[in-house]
């Protein structure tokens, strides 16, 4: 259309010289036009169709939002998995005990419309993995092609998936699937026939209690699954469900039996010092960060900017993902961190709180420029179940709220003369407190150390006689003194308590 109007354009006008130059502009004003338009998005056309554009305030679209239908949807309504792939945004929700109905799979266009795939399955899903060899993105029961075709692994979308994650031996050919109730499957990527390997229930001796299986992830030879069963008994000592396991392929190895939500970590190789794998979990007093660094697992400890989330059915999902390429980005417990891919040493370091936060947040990642975290927002108990996206940029996040926290190595812990406790977080908060006690009938001196190079090079800060009399002392530690970690340690079996408040 444009090469004809500019023909016509070309001719020796049979007019006035005011005709020809009325003419001219009219075919310029039309070139113009035509240009303009062909610059537009989609959103843009469809801005200009219909005279409206989608409706947003501060980064949240009405429009893209997940409802559960019906008065038997009585559970919730999150969006478990977002995943960019074939062009588009694809999110998938999810109901609890795949109880429900109306949700799925969803694609969200550059236009800012979502609709529900005629292929969505409602259920309970939180999975997703970018399989290059085959050229598919997995999400939920789904298998999505390089052009938006949807294909559903039909042996599997009856269970509860939270992870998918590279085979060990075929990578190429085959993935594995993690579902909630501890089922492990191996699928075929082109045939999306599936074949159940184990139950973890049994392999882990998960006895008395719901299994809750949560992440996944498969580095260095093994896969890392966690399973975070935790409620009021875990708390009170009388029971210890939540798992934190490894399979090389032969067998099952329990590594911690704690409650672990977050697993991931970056293929990254031996100049980034290995394919280190990262786990979260928590115990009565802090969170725990696992990391398995060439083979052998290290272990730290992070302050909890809530209690909120100190139940198995609170921590919907608490990733660990790559924020952009290269960076990794950390959710555990109600704060954000920056988590390097790497580890130097052998050394964990380098570890920043950004925030501290309330959201239920199971997936984030980038999509055309914008930094998007799903939701888990409202439940049956407040009326529909319904969740939505937020977008934004990534640098966002600093203002959600200042770092703080509390948590410490030790709560009324029987320990050993000369033990020394695991590596406590300090760095990327104000105001620093600690609370030392023991219920010793003798006095107890607690040695602190702190390491500001973060590569194992402990420093003494001081030493505190902690009295008999009363088994309690606080120190306040300077304005503006940090370290990358700080660990105590004791010179007579006692039982100890040592808490951090970061303000």
């Amino acid at each position: 259309m444009a090469e004809q109007i500019f023909a016509l354009a070309m001719r020796k006008p049979r007019a006035t010289s005011v005709q020809a130059r009325l003419w001219c502009l009219s075919v310029l004003v039309v070139l113009l036009t035509l240009t303009m338009s062909a610059g537009r998005t989609q959103a843009q056309e469809r801005a200009a169709r219909t005279g409206k554009s989608p409706i947003h305030v501060n980064g949240v679209f009405p429009g893209l939002t997940v409802m559960a239908k019906g008065v038997g949807s009585d559970s919730e309504a999150g969006i478990g998995a977002l995943i960019p792939w074939a062009q588009k945004l694809w999110a998938v929700g999810y109901v609890a005990h795949i109880r429900g109905e109306g949700l799925g799979l969803y694609e969200i266009s550059d236009d800012m419309t979502m609709r529900r795939h005629p292929a969505a399955v409602t259920g309970t899903f939180a999975n997703r993995m970018a399989h290059w060899p085959s050229g598919q993105a997995f999400i939920g029961p789904h298998a999505i092609d390089p052009d938006a075709n949807v294909r559903t692994i039909e042996s599997l979308k009856k269970y509860r998936l939270t992870a998918t994650v590279s085979h060990l031996t075929d990578p190429r050919n085959k993935v594995y699937f993690l579902g909630m109730e501890g089922r492990f499957w191996e699928v075929d990527v082109h045939s999306l026939e599936s074949k159940l390997l184990f139950n973890l229930v049994k392999e882990l001796e998960i006895k008395d209690a719901k299994a809750h299986f949560k992440g996944a992830h498969s580095a260095q030879g093994r896969v890392v699954v966690a399973n975070n069963t935790y409620d009021e008994k875990e708390f009170l000592g009388q029971r210890d469900a939540g798992r934190l396991a490894e399979w090389d392929g032969r067998k099952w190895t329990i590594v911690e039996r704690n409650p672990f939500v977050g697993v991931g970590g970056s293929a990254s190789g031996p100049s980034y010092g290995g394919d280190t794998i990262f786990a979260t979990g928590w115990t009565k007093s802090s969170v725990v960060l696992r990391a398995l660094v060439k083979g052998r697992w290290q272990r730290y400890l992070l302050p909890k900017a809530s209690h909120t989330w100190d139940h198995a059915w609170n921590t919907e999902w608490m990733r660990i993902r790559h924020a952009v390429t290269e960076r990794l980005l950390m959710d555990v417990h109600g704060m954000f961190y920056e988590l390097p891919a790497f580890a130097y040493e052998g050394r964990i370091w380098g570890i920043r709180p950004i925030c501290s936060h309330l959201r239920v947040i199971p997936d984030f990642c980038y999509w055309r420029g914008l930094f998007v975290l799903a939701s888990d927002q409202i439940d049956h108990d407040q009326g529909q179940p319904q969740s939505g996206l937020w977008f934004g940029n990534i640098d966002d996040l600093w203002s959600m709220g200042k770092p703080a926290g509390w948590g410490g190595p030790w709560w009324k812990t029987p320990v050993k003369a000369g033990t020394v406790s695991d590596p406590f977080l300090m760095t990327g908060f104000d105001k620093k407190v600690v609370h030392l006690a023991h219920e010793s009938s003798e006095h107890v001196r607690f040695r602190i150390e702190v390491d500001f190079l973060g590569n194992g090079t402990w420093k003494e800060y001081q030493t505190t006689l902690v009295p008999s009399g009363t088994g309690y002392i606080y120190h306040v530690f300077p304005d503006g003194f940090s370290a990358h970690w700080v660990r105590v340690g004791v010179d007579r079996d006692c039982t100890a308590t040592v808490y951090f408040m970061y303000n």
